[in-house]
């Protein structure tokens, strides 16, 4: 039973800490924050992060179980291209998370920034996933001619890069659609 206490409050700090990064940003988030947030002192939350960028990790890898259908990104495997414009709409709907998460992207990019192999790995993974979706759906030429590896890294770039232009102006870009858009000339004309 204490394993399990452990790993609630765990749970309970990190969607604290989402919440705070949401608000603030990395830079801007302190554990005293989110320990406040959570009815701990820093000292206590140490006990279950020992550094921010530990909690920072925990962060982000919630996010993918969230996106992943609570499960491991191994849940992926089950992916197709109406399942990516669903999780587009779903992100659609939660505003703080696609913020946290394209906020901690865009630091990550600095030398020596905590989320920067985690983002790094996670890409590397991604585009594997990508490309299994293609295959899945093209074989091994999509209608452009294009392999599925080739157009992985594309298919990631729209994803994300919707998700920025959307959270800067929300009012202009709707995400699902442009998604939905950028499908239909992946099928190409015959679809």
């Amino acid at each position: 039973m204490p394993r399990a206490r452990s790993e609630e409050r765990r749970g309970e700090i990190v969607r604290a800490a989402v919440e705070v990064i949401a608000e603030r940003g990395y830079r801007g988030a302190s554990l005293g924050t989110v320990a406040e947030r959570v009815g701990l002192t820093q000292q206590g939350l140490l006990h279950y992060f020992p550094t921010k960028e530990a909690l920072l990790v925990a962060v982000l890898e919630e996010r993918d179980r969230w996106d992943t259908g609570g499960g491991s990104r191994a849940a992926a495997d089950t992916w197709r291209l109406d399942l990516l414009a669903s999780l587009v709409e779903y992100n659609a709907m939660r505003p703080g998370i696609v913020q946290t998460f394209s906020a901690l992207l865009g630091e990550s990019v600095t030398d020596g920034h905590p989320a920067r192999e985690f983002f790094t790995e996670r890409y590397a993974q991604v585009r594997s996933e990508m490309a299994a979706v293609l295959r899945a759906e093209f074989g091994d030429r999509l209608p452009s001619g294009l392999t599925p590896e080739q157009a992985a890294p594309l298919l990631t770039a729209v994803m994300d890069g919707l998700q920025y232009q959307w959270l800067l102006a929300p009012e202009s870009v709707d995400m699902p659609a442009a998604f939905r858009a950028f499908l239909t000339l992946l099928r190409g004309p015959e679809a």
